[in-house]
């Protein structure tokens, strides 16, 4: 099925657009500033300018789709999102397995994948400034937990590399894994200063790790174009071992309980 191939493109394509779009509707209602802007004030009067940025018009993220009607379109691009990225997780694991076997970095970057997803569907769907709480637990769920996941899936492919190219692949993602892992920890250290220029700094490192780590799921592509059915069973298996391991217990001692009967068949 070459088809699977265009659902990693289709990931960063239809969400990076979709926070743009967010994004140029909250700046033509006046809801955040530009993010060349570096200007900011600490009030700004009814006479003032409508161009006018304090604190509450950092172009972050979430700041983008917080208030109507761009924060309608923001929920369902991170739902829509959070449930690509649990769908592209899943190939990846029964892909992994296809090809290498069960493995406990697979599981961990599975869970890290699905994990992330809940995250995401909670920063959509609880705004900051409206359920503060449940949106940076979130935040603080989905960042880190797809952090993690790129970075197994480095791993992975250097595992599994066997041609140049593969390693190639590798490298790549150990570039956007490196790229994202700076983003993120310059993100976290400036948000949390009082100056606006560093705040300011904080949201373009934050729109540079989502789409740093957006295009990272971009590069399945070169894998999925290979998954076929046999993925599929392979993954179907996979689910089912538990219990053919518990049928293949009861068989084994099904002849025991057989040899008893006799034996007291015979006294």
């Amino acid at each position: 099925m070459p088809a699977w191939g265009i659902l990693p493109v289709t990931l960063p394509a239809v969400t990076i657009t979709g926070m743009w779009i967010v994004y140029a509707m909250a700046l033509s209602n006046n809801h955040i500033c530009p993010v060349h802007n570096w200007s900011y004030n600490q009030s700004c009067g009814l006479d003032g300018p409508i161009s006018c940025c304090t604190l509450d018009h950092i172009p972050l993220v979430s700041k983008c789709g917080t208030f109507p009607p761009e924060s309608c379109f923001f929920s369902l691009i991170c739902s829509l999102g959070s449930f690509m990225v649990m769908l592209v997780g899943l190939l990846r694991y029964a892909h992994v397995i296809e090809c290498c076997g069960p493995s406990l970095l697979n599981t961990l970057g599975l869970a890290a994948g699905w994990i992330c997803a809940a995250g995401l569907t909670m920063v959509g769907n609880f705004q900051v400034d409206y359920a503060k709480v449940l949106h940076y637990i979130g935040a603080g769920v989905a960042f880190p937990t797809s952090m993690l996941f790129v970075f197994l899936q480095s791993v992975l492919t250097y595992r599994m590399a066997k041609t140049r190219g593969h390693y190639w692949t590798g490298h790549l993602r150990s570039i956007l894994s490196a790229l994202a892992f700076i983003t993120l920890v310059f993100s976290g250290v400036f948000f949390v200063q009082e100056s606006f220029v560093l705040q300011h700094v904080a949201a373009l490192c934050e729109w540079i790790f989502i789409i740093n780590v957006l295009v990272f799921y971009g590069t399945f592509t070169f894998e999925f174009g290979a998954i076929s059915t046999d993925t599929f069973l392979v993954l179907l298996k996979a689910s089912q071992a538990p219990k053919s391991y518990k049928s293949d217990s009861s068989t084994a001692s099904t002849p025991h309980g057989h040899s008893h009967s006799e034996g007291l068949a015979m006294v």
